[in-house]
């Protein structure tokens, strides 16, 4: 009588392995920060900003509490408020349209690209019609990297100029990414990242970084996550927050930054097994020529109603799955009424409907991948 063979589960993102390869590195650089004691500011966070400002071709990097923090930084560093259109695709995580809520603007939501997820510039130009007719100030417009390609930024900047919008890019999934061998971060007048433990670029906890060439930007920046501090912590000449990077996941960022163009070249190298074993089957993920994705997720699209099937069935054989995301965020309870552009949101409709991500990291080896791919070619084929 054969018997199965329990082969071992799968992690979804393998933090333990890319911690495992950084082993005493990391143990030595906390060390550090414990012997100091400078919790707050510490010089790593300095050094940590330098490094990657330096990184991606920014003049500054200014780090803060979290991603959500970076998108609500900059959206004060601009003074966008109540009776302001902020711009934003409904098919991401509600972070992005969160923020526009919380400083007091109109989240507007954009249709999005059906091959690169990626908000849709005809989409976006629509929008910003619907915005005016409602007596809104179309003020800013943020892009968002989704899963880690870069959005069409030529594009967007070309709407943004012509319409007198400020763009905010939301890289919270994407640095490290490029476009044309030039890396997120400059390619608008701010760029927020996030080091959520589970992004391409992560801590371990929450933290977050705005980037930016403007050196009046990165004063007022500074000044807004110091609760507005003017010349000293006594002196407060805005209203601000409480929202730093601590020391100790300064430390640990500046050791993984050493590794990162490596994980980056590990990642591509999955997504281009994934893609040959699997396009024939499934929509897996387009990658514009020219531009570089750091694949924070590896999304497919399964049509016919065969998703929730195929999950479960994966899930049988110790390979998890994830959708990212399914309610687009103009469906969303808490967003329900807030406006739509004119041309509607129907694409971020149907890939609620259809996207599945795949384990997706720097140290999927081939084996467990072929373990992946052989285990969806006996499903889909059925």
């Amino acid at each position: 009588m054969n018997q199965r063979i329990e082969l071992p589960p799968i992690p979804f993102i393998d933090v333990a392995a890319q911690r495992r390869r950084l082993g005493s590195a990391v143990d030595e650089a906390i060390a550090r920060v414990l012997g100091h004691c400078r919790f707050i500011l510490g010089p790593e966070v300095g050094a940590f900003e330098a490094e990657l400002a330096a990184f991606c071709g920014a003049r500054h990097a200014v780090t803060c509490a979290s991603g959500t923090d970076a998108l609500v930084l900059a959206l004060r560093a601009k003074n966008v408020g109540p009776g302001d259109a902020v711009f934003c695709p409904s098919f991401t995580f509600c972070a992005t349209a969160e923020v526009a809520a919380l400083v007091g603007a109109t989240p507007v939501f954009v249709d999005v690209n059906p091959d690169t997820f990626n908000i849709d510039p005809q989409s976006l130009a629509a929008a910003i019609a619907t915005a005016r007719r409602l007596g809104l100030t179309p003020k800013a417009v943020i892009p968002v990297d989704l899963f880690g390609l870069p959005a069409d930024h030529a594009a967007v900047s070309a709407i943004a100029e012509a319409e007198n919008l400020f763009v905010l890019d939301d890289a919270a999934q994407a640095f490290g990414a490029s476009i044309d061998g030039r890396k997120l971060g400059t390619f608008s007048s701010m760029t927020a990242t996030s080091f959520f433990p589970a992004k391409p670029l992560g801590c371990y906890g929450d933290g977050g970084a705005v980037l930016t060439d403007d050196d009046g930007l990165a004063d007022t920046l500074r000044s807004l996550r110091m609760h507005g501090q003017g010349s000293d912590r006594y002196d407060n000449v805005r209203i601000g927050l409480a929202s730093r990077l601590d020391t100790v996941q300064a430390a640990v960022l500046r050791e993984k930054l050493k590794i990162f163009p490596e994980e980056i070249e590990a990642r591509n190298a999955v997504a281009r097994r994934y893609a040959q074993g699997l396009g024939d089957l499934v929509g897996v993920p387009a990658v514009p020529v020219g531009l570089v994705s750091v694949w924070a997720q590896y999304t497919i699209r399964v049509t016919n109603g065969r998703r929730d099937a195929l999950a479960a069935a994966l899930k049988s054989e110790g390979i998890p799955t994830a959708i990212y995301y399914p309610i687009p965020l103009h469906r969303q309870q808490a967003y329900k009424d807030y406006p739509v552009g004119d041309a509607g949101c129907a694409v971020s409709e149907r890939l609620a409907g259809e996207v599945i991500s795949l384990p997706m990291h720097a140290y999927l080896d081939a084996p467990t991948q072929d373990r992946i791919i052989d285990a969806m070619c006996r499903m889909l084929k059925r």
